[in-house]
């Protein structure tokens, strides 16, 4: 259900998958946590397109020419928008969630748990920013909820993540 703030949102997304040139060559764990948050975002997300019918979506994300490719189509397959984000906006906090993710797991080795409880909720706060941010980016082109928001930035970090 749509808070105050967040519009109605009609459709959803079937299915996401991530440009396999635009992706580095990752650990096993590494790939692991991409697969899980697709299907976690597949499995929960209000997605949609204003002008097209809600429906089911096929979401394919990619980085070219310093540009966050959004490739949406219909559940058949068939084209309906390709809406490309600068990444000049997206970069600093994403620079930053990479730096606080550092801290994050070398304070998990050595750290009390306090210490880690209060990096980790830095790295929520960033992680939350960075989601807003997106929400931002896409308004009027692709309308989507915080908590889908929060997932695809999930991704556009996994697509940045060069090991």
């Amino acid at each position: 259900m749509a808070n105050a703030s967040e519009p109605e949102i009609a459709g959803k997304l079937v299915a996401v998958d991530l440009d396999g040139a635009t992706l580095g060559r990752v650990s096993a764990d590494v790939d692991h946590e991409r697969k899980i948050a697709i299907y976690d975002l597949v499995e929960d997300n209000r997605f949609t397109l204003p002008d097209y019918p809600a429906g089911g979506y096929r979401l394919h994300l990619a980085i070219r020419e310093n540009r966050l490719v959004f490739d949406v189509r219909d559940e058949n397959d068939a084209p309906l928008i390709l809406h490309a984000l600068s990444l000049t906006p997206l970069r600093k906090i994403v620079r930053d969630y990479f730096l606080i993710c550092d801290s994050y797991y070398a304070a998990i080795r050595t750290a009390t748990p306090s210490q880690i409880e209060t990096i980790d909720m830095g790295r929520r706060g960033v992680h939350d920013d960075g989601s807003r941010l997106l929400m931002q980016r896409l308004a009027g082109k692709i309308l989507v909820d915080f908590e889908t928001a929060r997932r695809l930035f999930t991704l556009v970090c996994a697509l940045h993540w060069k090991g």
